[in-house]
């Protein structure tokens, strides 16, 4: 099956998460705490907050975004489950495309997978389109590379040429 990890071994992912809606800096930490809570990843390192521009609809509050990267032994289908419940759990709501989030969790790479199927795409498709992404992964993992377009972050970010502000933030722990 092209969604299992058939060995069982750690693999590398990528995660975005996004919100934009109620406490965004709780939602993003709780988020957070189900995935590694789980133990669902292991060996997690987390960018920032970033405050950035809504994309698409734009007539809504700015989102807080961040980038995670980590180890997990599940499979990318079972991996995508996983964040899927922990939005349905956090109470995500389904929108229009590009509405309002509660939380979004996006798994951006997960080893060198390139898949596209009606159910995911890996690598994320726009990953490299968008600065609310790159920005936060180049901070954590500027070197990896994007598997399909064999660039790293850091040479995906110097090529965007997408113009929204992402703003660093500061929150106390």
């Amino acid at each position: 099956m092209i969604f299992s990890n058939s060995e069982n071994k750690p693999v590398f992912t990528m995660l975005s998460l996004g919100t934009n809606l109620g406490d965004r800096q709780a939602n993003i930490d709780t988020a957070v705490r189900h995935l590694i809570n789980e133990s669902v990843l292991t060996d997690v390192r987390t960018s920032s907050y970033y405050e950035t521009e809504p994309v698409g609809f734009i007539d809504q509050p700015p989102f807080i975004n961040i980038v995670l990267t980590a180890m997990t032994k599940m499979s990318l289908a079972n991996l995508m489950q996983y964040c899927k419940s922990v939005e349905y759990f956090m109470g995500r709501t389904i929108r229009m495309r590009w509405h309002e989030r509660e939380i979004d969790i996006d798994i951006l790479l997960y080893a060198d997978t390139v898949i596209h199927s009606s159910r995911l795409t890996i690598p994320h498709p726009r990953m490299h389109e968008r600065k609310f992404v790159l920005v936060p992964a180049n901070e954590i993992a500027d070197k990896t590379m994007h598997p399909k377009l064999n660039k790293s972050i850091s040479r995906l970010l110097e090529e965007c040429k997408d113009n929204s502000e992402v703003r660093s933030l500061l929150f106390k722990k």
